[in-house]
């Protein structure tokens, strides 16, 4: 019988991954804990293996190798973003890499949506006041959605999904994207990344990780925006250069940010630390400003999301290693 190992279960995960065991007779394994090369177990009795992290694997060629004596054939994340995996070692390994490229892009999109909503109407300064019984509204006047300009930078399965429910709502929604989709144009206008720095109202990012994506927002591009812009992002912390962008926020060259992902965030993201305090300063700091909304990286928590987490990476898992292509191999 095949037997697959998956790190880092949440108990949300287990129904859906008991449902696909007893649909395709196999046998699943799961652990609570990440996998990394000091606490990995021996995988030589398992036939896959599945993770979900941000934290790197931090492997040199040796542990890829390592898991390829023992059997292994993939290494499978049930995420969009796969830069926890050194791509390049596992595969001169000998591993195949796969990761889940669309799970649900409307799961991204709502929230990057609700938090555009929640940035334009000041909700979060609302709720402030309310929290010390201040119940005035002078000074907060918000924008109705279809009055601004939106620009989103990474017109991909997220950005355009987003691109299109704004584009129902009445908003002009403008994009950079270093490969235009032309099915997309009904919906946005593509822009130069300067251009739309400096007209957008408001600014989604839904990148990649990758080489050419760390630090895509710095103090340079801060300098270009309006200076009641307003920043969202739903794709990953190192997109946005954070001491660049805690000094924006501090001096007023944006108004605000709604940030779902952060550098470092695999310190304290999916983590009680009600009584030991926030190890990263940055962080901590962000936490206390009054013009940024944090969520734990929880866009891609929905139903849907995680149903398709688990069901398209344990397919890739099967078709792999019964010696077929995945069409999500990296």
């Amino acid at each position: 019988m095949v037997k697959i190992l998956m790190t880092s279960v949440r108990d949300d995960e287990e129904f859906a991954i008991k449902r696909y065991a007893q649909n395709n007779d196999i046998e699943i394994d799961i652990s609570r804990e990440e996998f990394h090369p000091s606490t990995a177990p021996d995988l030589s009795q398992y036939d896959g293996l599945v993770i979900q992290q941000t934290a790197s694997i931090n492997g040199d060629a040796s542990f890829y190798k390592k898991l390829v004596h023992q059997g292994l054939k993939q290494i499978t994340t049930r995420t969009a973003g796969y830069d926890m995996v050194e791509v390049s070692l596992a595969k001169n390994a000998g591993l195949k890499v796969t990761n889940v490229p669309a799970y649900s892009p409307r799961s991204v999109a709502e929230m990057a949506l609700m938090q555009i909503f929640r940035l334009l109407r000041r909700t979060l300064e609302f709720e402030q006041r309310l929290s010390r019984n201040d119940f005035l509204w002078q000074g907060l006047q918000s924008k109705e959605i279809h009055t601004v300009t939106v620009g989103i930078i990474g017109a991909g399965r997220i950005g355009g999904t987003l691109a299109k429910l704004l584009s129902a709502l009445g908003t002009k929604v403008i994009a950079y994207d270093v490969n235009p989709n032309p099915a997309l144009e009904p919906y946005l206008s593509y822009v130069t990344k300067q251009t739309l720095l400096t007209e957008s109202d408001v600014i989604s990012l839904h990148v990649d990780l990758n080489s050419t994506t760390v630090d895509l927002i710095n103090r340079e591009d801060f300098s270009k925006m309006k200076k009641d812009a307003l920043l969202v992002n739903a794709s990953r912390g190192p997109v946005i250069n954070t001491d660049d962008l805690i000094t924006a926020l501090e001096t007023n060259q944006i108004a605000a940010a709604a940030l779902d992902t952060v550098e470092n965030e695999s310190q304290v993201f999916n983590k009680d630390l009600s009584n030991s305090g926030i190890p990263d300063h940055r962080i901590q700091k962000l936490l206390m400003m009054p013009n940024v909304l944090i969520t734990p990286h929880v866009a891609f928590f929905t139903n849907t999301a995680v149903e398709n987490m688990v069901d398209i990476s344990l397919d890739d898992v099967m078709t792999i290693i019964s010696g077929q292509k995945s069409e999500h191999e990296i």
